[in-house]
């Protein structure tokens, strides 16, 4: 499911930003927003909604889950399904609509694209979970096809925040996958079961949060510290937007001093860039950091504690 929305995220931010499709003018249009990660997502362009892709796929997913698993043939049960399904989506839908956040045709791309990402997930998905669970060269290719899409997405007509988002959910994304062999500790009680007291739920809430948000300020700090040096040792110039802002002067002040490029920029094609932005590479390793103390770190120590 990870994967799934992933792919949906990824494939949504890439529509967009190559589309560039405006949201709906404002005015006429009354936008309603209220929190600033709201704000931020009207920064973004229009087509597709990527509330109304995400939505489907995920729900149409957890249903397929449900309904395969459950082993109901039940059709009461199915249509059931189906009909919270319809009424889940279109509730999304109309609110993105009221919101002032998409046009009609917005909702319709997302709409459709979702079935057609959906469709193509539940053909292969038993071809990718054996590939996955199978743990040969799992993390030589994430990490490449990683870099690859980092390095592959689109330049939109104006900046979005649509690439930052990217970056994070590959980031969590990676941590997951790259640990999934460790991810099963058959010790660790599960949710819903006679084995887990409300007591050690209690405890692991107390063990796992705090453990989540201390990876993921340590992976940044990390990055931080990292990524500027190994950057510096093999030549490639870099700037911040934002987590290192004293970067961002230096690229700016020396941008019109940089006449040749090294020969690791060469090799590696990067002599049209004159500055790489530092930023994605730290949200990508906070991220993946993240990821990692939730499918790994986390029932490790409920594991040890016995939780």
């Amino acid at each position: 499911m990870t994967l799934l929305m992933a792919f949906c995220d990824y494939t949504g931010n890439c529509l967009k930003d190559v589309v560039s499709a405006p949201r709906p003018s404002c005015p006429p249009v009354r936008r309603i927003i209220a929190t600033k990660d709201e704000e931020e997502n009207a920064m973004e362009y229009g087509l597709p909604s990527s509330h109304t892709l995400n939505t489907v796929c995920l729900s149409g997913y957890l249903l397929h889950y449900v309904l395969s698993y459950s082993q109901s043939d039940d059709i009461f049960v199915k249509l059931a399904g189906i009909s919270l399904l319809i009424v889940f989506v279109g509730s999304v839908a109309l609110g993105r609509i009221y919101l002032g956040m998409h046009s009609v045709i917005d909702i319709l791309g997302g709409l459709v694209l979702g079935l057609a990402i959906l469709a193509f997930w539940l053909s292969a998905s038993e071809h990718i979970d054996s590939f996955i669970t199978s743990g040969q060269n799992v993390t030589s290719f994430w990490a490449g096809l990683s870099l690859l899409l980092l390095f592959a997405y689109p330049t939109p007509e104006l900046p979005t925040p649509s690439f930052e988002f990217h970056a994070a959910f590959t980031g969590v994304v990676t941590g997951v996958q790259q640990t999934y062999s460790q991810f099963h500790h058959e010790g660790v009680p599960r949710l819903f079961v006679s084995e887990l007291t409300i007591l050690s739920f209690i405890g692991r809430m107390l063990v796992g949060i705090p453990t989540i948000l201390v990876v993921k300020f340590c992976s940044k700090a990390l990055a931080k510290w990292t990524l500027p040096v190994v950057s510096n040792t093999f030549g490639i110039p870099i700037k911040s937007t934002s987590y290192l802002p004293l970067l961002g002067e230096s690229a700016t002040a020396k941008s019109d001093d940089i006449k040749t490029s090294s020969y690791f920029q060469k090799f590696l094609f990067f002599s049209n860039q004159d500055f790489f932005d530092i930023d994605t590479g730290i949200r990508f390793l906070q991220y993946a950091g993240l990821a990692w103390s939730v499918v790994d770190l986390g029932p490790s120590l409920f594991s040890y504690l016995r939780l």
